[in-house]
């Protein structure tokens, strides 16, 4: 039979990284991505592999020459760091290459291959001390500000080499190299991020605020973040680009999430989906006071459930006082959570909220934390179910489901909340 991972407390739930285990070295070796021994449909190594020989000869070279549309900011050997320019063997209008934002619809090979062709140059920095690392960082820091791709040369002390990294929180990630040197070619900032960048005594999260209030995309927010852009003059750091996804995904999302528990309730229970790379999104919105809850079902030959044979399911949620621990569901919970709150403040309603998600076999490697938010995104835009009751919406989510709702419940805070808990009301 099916095994679920039971949550004890809804609130310390098992982080998804502890379901992680690679197949054996053997599997690979014996398969060679031609057999399928681990059950995926597709082999992720091939993937990536066939991406890179896509690339390969515009790449074959200790330097490059193209339109950079963002720079990157590794996390290992912290706080020494690197940090460089993301350049395309191409030159023009780039900039779709690192924007999450416009990649609903893609396949995973679209946004495998056109992120395969982005090279990162690597040039160590510590993070707690920007000003003293040269021209370099004031560099990286306007182009991460740029309005459109900056043409840029970028000299490498070898060619440019790639191996394959799974992570959930950023993008596929392509060949990479020593920094030699850089030059970047004539740019234009982006006004409303110029603007925070120099006003030396505006706070970072004002700064991020400000511009999202200015209609500034999230990815833009992110990626300056990230070259330590904004806060006070003396008080700015550079910050790895997976903790500067979350850092701007969690001020915008608990600043939004203050402004909804003011507002009146929804009156029917609504229900939103949304289906990409074989994941499968249901949103369901109950009339009660705010509550939030993300779970996720990882089907085996999934990328976090590579070797299981079960369905692995894992939440997380807080209640309407929110929460003071990091989220062990990691930041596709506060990705999930900035849209959600998006939509509400939007429809001047609050509700508790439940987002069910299904990963299935298809969904064969991991493409970013962006593909929770703008999949939430891309379902709280679409039309949406409406039921008088809990038990209606329930009903037809099964139907979009294969995980049978009883499932569901047990590993969900929100739904035994709403289904099993007496309230005041009910007498």
């Amino acid at each position: 039979m099916d095994t679920t991972i039971p949550t004890q407390d809804p609130f310390k739930t098992t982080n998804r990284k502890g379901f992680f285990a690679q197949p054996e070295p053997s599997l690979c070796v014996a398969c060679k991505g031609t057999k399928m021994l681990c059950s995926k449909s597709r082999c992720p190594i091939m993937i990536k592999h066939y991406a890179k020989l896509k690339n390969a000869p515009q790449i074959d070279s200790t330097s490059i020459f193209g339109s950079a549309p963002g720079v990157f900011v590794g996390k290992y050997g912290y706080p020494l760091v690197s940090i460089g320019p993301l350049v395309p063997p191409v030159i023009g209008d780039t900039s779709e290459m690192d924007t999450p934002e416009r990649w609903i619809g893609k396949t995973i090979d679209d946004i495998v291959g056109f992120r395969s062709s982005l090279v990162r140059g690597l040039y160590k920095v510590n993070v707690r001390k920007p000003e003293q690392c040269g021209k370099i960082v004031e560099d990286m820091t306007l182009l991460s500000m740029a309005s459109n791709p900056v043409d840029t040369a970028a000299e490498f002390f070898r060619k440019p080499t790639g191996r394959i990294e799974l992570d959930d929180e950023v993008q596929p990630f392509g060949p990479s190299a020593p920094l030699k040197k850089a030059e970047i070619g004539n740019f234009k900032l982006d006004q409303r991020i110029e603007k925070a960048h120099y006003d030396g005594d505006l706070l970072a999260r004002d700064a991020v605020l400000e511009l999202y209030k200015d209609d500034t995309m999230v990815t833009r927010i992110q990626r300056a973040f990230s070259m330590g852009a904004f806060g006070v003059k003396k008080s700015r750091r550079i910050v790895p680009t997976r903790q500067s996804i979350t850092a701007v995904d969690s001020i915008l999302g608990e600043t939004l999430m203050g402004q909804v528990k003011d507002l009146p309730l929804i009156n029917e229970y609504r229900v939103f989906e949304s289906w990409q790379l074989d994941n499968r999104f249901i949103v369901l919105m109950i009339p009660e006071p705010w509550s939030y809850e993300l779970v996720e079902a990882w089907y085996p030959d999934t990328i976090w459930n590579p070797a299981g044979r079960e369905i692995m399911i894992i939440s997380d949620a807080e209640r309407f006082e929110g929460r003071t621990t990091y989220a062990s569901i990691g930041g596709c919970y506060y990705a999930a959570r900035l849209a959600t709150c998006e939509y509400l403040v939007k429809e001047g309603r609050q509700a508790k909220v439940v987002i069910l998600r299904e990963a299935h076999s298809g969904y064969v490697m991991p493409v970013g934390v962006w593909n929770v938010r703008e999949n939430v995104r891309n379902a709280l835009k679409g039309p949406c179910s409406k039921f008088n009751t809990l038990t209606e919406a329930l009903t037809y989510i099964q139907t979009r489901f294969d995980i049978p709702m009883s499932r569901w419940t047990l590993n969900s805070y929100v739904l035994k909340d709403s289904r099993f808990q007496r309230r005041l009301t009910d007498f």
